[in-house]
């Protein structure tokens, strides 16, 4: 009741001091920790499958070889990707969380978004954080297994496998929240899909850059698969970013 509140207020009906803020804020906090964590506890229920078929898949896939060079590195290994997977399954709500936290900041016609933007938020992170798993990660250790001398093993330690997986989801995840960047920049005027589609030839060159540099390795294709998922996330964003400015 108290979250629906929130959304209808108007400006004028809402008004907190610092410290109303910084308690709104800590009660947010405390529940997005406390859904997480719950989550997380349901997940480690399916922590072998969880383990198997989503944390070790790129590993396999690539045909990489793992070494726990750790006494506890399996049980640290479990326990992170229980928090990952709650992590994820709790993005929704954590989103809602923060979207409560600048309601009474935001005018009445830009709350009747906040469902929408509340999912798409959610929904572009996992987009990204899958891409990532299935398809980038997999060529990326591939590429690494198989580069090298034939006298030298590549063997991989399973502390800094879990460090790039968990570094390449969350900067995929967040580079798919373009879309949703676009819009707000879109509702408070500092971007239009003019500027979007007079500087297109501009960002196609800046992606096929960065599609270069994440690419692990020379092959055109691998580029391009990489490339193709910005370019479609830069031509919804023009898209996304002249539905904003629609009055």
């Amino acid at each position: 009741m108290r979250d629906e509140q929130l959304l209808e207020y108007s400006d004028e009906e809402v008004e907190m001091s610092f410290l109303d803020h910084l308690e709104e804020l800590r009660r947010r906090i405390i529940y997005s920790i406390v859904v997480v964590f719950v989550s997380s506890i349901v997940c480690w229920i399916f922590i072998d499958p969880l383990v198997q078929y989503v944390l070790l898949y790129p590993a396999k896939t690539a045909g990489v070889k793992l070494q726990n060079l750790k006494p506890f590195g399996q049980l640290i290994l479990f326990i992170q990707t229980a928090f990952l997977c709650g992590f994820v399954v709790s993005l929704p709500f954590v989103f809602a969380q923060i979207w409560l936290f600048v309601a009474p900041a935001l005018k009445k016609n830009e709350k009747k978004y906040f469902f929408s933007i509340m999912f798409f938020t959610a929904f572009c992170f996992a987009l990204g954080a899958l891409f990532a798993l299935y398809i980038m990660l997999p060529m990326a250790l591939e590429f690494a297994s198989k580069f090298g001398t034939l006298e030298i093993e590549n063997n991989f330690s399973l502390e800094e496998y879990v460090s790039l997986l968990f570094s390449v989801i969350l900067g995929a995840g967040i580079i798919f929240e373009l879309p949703v960047i676009s819009f707000f920049l879109s509702r408070i005027g500092v971007l239009t899909p003019s500027f979007m589609r007079k500087y297109r030839r501009h960002a196609i060159v800046i992606i096929m850059i960065l599609a270069a540099f994440l690419t692990p390795g020379p092959d055109p294709m691998s580029q391009l698969i990489l490339a193709a998922p910005l370019f479609l996330l830069y031509e919804i964003s023009i898209l996304i970013s002249s539905f904003a400015q629609i009055k």
